[in-house]
């Protein structure tokens, strides 16, 4: 219920996500996946997916993982992207799907962030096409802290 909401608020928040078309469509902890459609709006100049909307796909979806891993604690947190790198690794086609995943359970990222004051975690994303090839690889660098005040 709790991993719902969270997905609801993050689509809801995110303007330029919701202009690409992107739906992140299951969160957990540490877990996510995000998807885009086939659509023209969102097309390069070859006709196939442009490279920004897979970088905010899966952007998307490392920062629905994120939420997923902090979700007890996500209205005290403020976190931040920190660095993020993606390989392309052959032409996208068709609709996309972002699967993200931390490398660390929730409960040990939070366990740091509660002992250290803060936490900086990699989530890994790969970005399969509609055939279930992957087609692209992210890793984005999340780093939490408490809110300031």
């Amino acid at each position: 219920m709790v991993y719902d909401m969270i997905r609801q608020q993050m689509v809801g928040s995110l303007p330029f996500v919701r202009h690409c078309g992107i739906d992140l469509v299951a969160l957990g902890d540490g877990v996510a996946e995000a998807r885009v459609s086939d659509q023209a709006a969102v097309k390069n100049h070859l006709g196939t997916p442009h490279a920004g909307v897979i970088f905010t796909l899966a952007e998307t979806a490392s920062g629905g993982a994120m939420a997923g891993a902090m979700a007890p604690v996500l209205l005290t947190v403020r976190p931040v992207a920190a660095q993020a790198t993606i390989q392309y690794l052959s032409v996208a086609k068709g609709d996309l799907r972002a699967m993200a995943r931390t490398g660390r359970p929730g409960a040990a990222l939070r366990a740091e962030l509660e002992a250290e004051g803060k936490v900086r975690f990699p989530v890994e994303v790969d970005i399969l096409d509609g055939e279930g090839q992957t087609v692209s690889k992210m890793v984005v660098e999340w780093y939490v802290s408490p809110k300031r005040t």
